[in-house]
């Protein structure tokens, strides 16, 4: 297989526009999104307060508005967590996260193999972010009917496989940046992560994450 490279090449050059990428597009969401829905709820709670002394039959529906705006906040701040660390692995754990994401798209089987507890919070999230682009880039590229998902955990390492199927991954493939976070994903923690055509037909995603200190990754 051939690892997952870069436009430019240069692991560093993309780590740092994936990052900068995030650092945009998370303070879009706040200045946009919950920055200006704060304002607009300080505003009705001023409303609401000469409504109190001038027209109280309209403080009820101020109040209202008022709710509404704090649920909407609400979501937005869930999906803004949620970017950053998947709740599912918090409520689910790693295998029961990447079972979630294979219930909608063509089948998915979600194979484990060793004791997927007590990962480090950093290879968790690794580890499912990694599979989930893997999945979604199945799902829209590969044409794929069936996909399994692996994961694998022994004394050193955890280990990541996604195959699919399809049609496999083309001769010459494009680099993107979906494919270049998956690798950099897996070489901040020391890992690795390479793609390419699966034995028997369609394409394989192997990411693998050691759980000690100074042991590398095969």
């Amino acid at each position: 297989m051939t690892a997952v490279t870069d436009q430019e090449g240069t692991p560093t050059t993309v780590l740092a526009r994936v990052r900068e990428e995030e650092r945009r597009r998370l303070c879009r969401d706040l200045h946009d999104g919950l920055g200006h829905a704060l304002t607009e709820m300080a505003m009705v709670v001023n409303m609401a307060r000469i409504s109190l002394r001038t027209a109280p039959a309209s403080t009820d529906r101020l109040l209202a508005e008022l709710r509404d705006g704090m649920d909407a906040v609400g979501q937005e701040i869930r999906e803004l967590v949620h970017g950053l660390y998947p709740p599912a692995l918090d409520t689910l754990g790693l295998a029961g996260a990447v079972r979630a994401l294979a219930d909608n798209g063509p089948s998915v089987i979600v194979e484990t193999e060793g004791d997927l507890s007590g990962l480090p919070s950093a290879v968790e999230v690794a580890a499912y972010r990694i599979a989930q682009e893997a999945l979604t880039n199945v799902r829209r590229h590969a044409g794929a009917r069936s996909a399994t998902i692996s994961l694998r955990r022994d004394d050193s390492f955890l280990t990541v496989r996604v195959r699919d199927d399809g049609s496999g991954p083309p001769p010459a493939p494009r680099p993107g940046i979906g494919l270049a976070s998956m690798r950099e994903r897996a070489r901040e923690l020391g890992g690795t992560c390479v793609m390419g055509p699966a034995p028997g037909g369609g394409a394989l995603v192997k990411a693998v994450f050691p759980l000690s200190t100074g042991v590398p990754a095969p």
